[in-house]
């Protein structure tokens, strides 16, 4: 029980520690944070919230795995070396897709109930 708790206690340091020193950690942090609470004043159904969550975990974990891939590929090639260049282009890409994904699912989910709630 002790190496499980251990093991929680290093993903919690990482998590906070890609919160603290990642910008787009702080603009995924914040934009899911706004969903949220939007969310929360609006009707949405169980599986919606699934749907909101999930996609809000995607983005974060691939901007995590974004964060790791870099540091690693630094550590390994601190030169500039073009494969290095695509390994990082390429998870920053995997992240741009997932945002973008991220955010017509929020629309698609947000929209319609924000835009009955502010005809009414």
């Amino acid at each position: 029980m002790l190496k499980f708790i251990r093991s929680l206690s290093f993903a919690c340091s990482g998590i906070v520690l890609a919160v603290r020193s990642q910008r787009h950690m702080k603009i995924h942090t914040a934009a899911a944070v706004a969903v949220c609470l939007l969310g929360a004043f609006l009707p949405l159904t169980r599986l919606e919230w699934a749907v909101l969550l999930l996609t809000i975990s995607v983005v974060f974990t691939l901007e995590m795995v974004n964060t790791a891939i870099e540091k690693t590929v630094d550590l390994a090639s601190p030169g500039i070396h073009p494969l290095a260049k695509a390994a990082k282009d390429i998870a920053a890409g995997a992240v741009l897709v997932a945002a973008c994904c991220a955010i017509m699912i929020g629309l698609l989910i947000l929209g319609p109930p924000l835009w009955h709630f502010l005809m009414d």
